[in-house]
């Protein structure tokens, strides 16, 4: 992977962006289906930067919670409170990897140009993107064809080109081998250092370990 910078599309330098989402406050967060009880009482703050690593048991509800701060998923009750502004604009700067990522049946470089094309951004930042996160020499093989771990790095740099100011990342390196969750986790951890606040899903304690800034449990 590519040791340089990744760079801010012109529409997203600093001084263009919107007012900041963060921090968030969440209250007393709910989720119901029918009579189960997914979520209950759930509260917490988010401040405006680092890693937060949420762990929990299997079935505790943390991709359903990520779902919700996402804004895919209306919560049963409760808050959730990103500075006042509305679900359409604050999921627009927001990402979110899911664990098994979905990928278009097209070119690796198609993947993000269509990515960039959909949100009227610059398509020539696909090489840089591709760069970044070790694709570079792939970008006209067809994706369908990447392993596990360079096709959770293609999602990860279709998250990326949107420059959000939150990544939500469900469990990305599950089922991967070492040398590919240490690759999705440097990308991850260059992320955070340039300012884009990190929202984790681990069962690895290690990872935790290696990663997080705070933990929600």
């Amino acid at each position: 992977m590519s040791d340089a910078a990744l760079p801010l599309s012109r529409d997203m330098a600093p001084s263009a962006r919107p007012a900041a989402l963060l921090p968030l406050a969440v209250r007393d967060l709910g989720l119901r289906f029918g009579t189960s009880t997914v979520l209950d009482g759930v509260s917490f703050d988010l401040g405006p930067s680092g890693c937060t690593m949420v762990m929990g048991p299997n079935g505790a509800g943390k991709s359903l919670l990520l779902k919700l701060l996402h804004g895919l998923i209306a919560p049963s009750s409760g808050r959730i409170d990103w500075r006042g502004q509305g679900p359409r604009e604050v999921t627009a700067r927001q990402a979110l990897v899911f664990q098994k990522p979905v990928l278009l049946r097209r070119s690796v470089a198609a993947n993000v140009d269509f990515v960039l094309k959909a949100r009227g951004k610059d398509r020539a930042r696909t090489a840089a993107l591709l760069d970044h996160v070790g694709l570079a020499h792939k970008a006209r093989q067809p994706a369908r064809l990447l392993s596990g771990g360079e096709a959770q790095r293609l999602a990860l740099a279709r998250a990326l080109a949107v420059d959000p100011e939150v990544l939500f990342l469900d469990e990305p390196t599950a089922s991967l081998d070492p040398a590919s969750v240490l690759a999705i986790e440097q990308i991850v951890r260059e992320a955070s250092q340039r300012g884009v606040r990190i929202v984790f899903v681990t069962h690895d304690m290690g990872q935790a370990r290696r990663m997080a800034d705070d933990i929600l449990f």
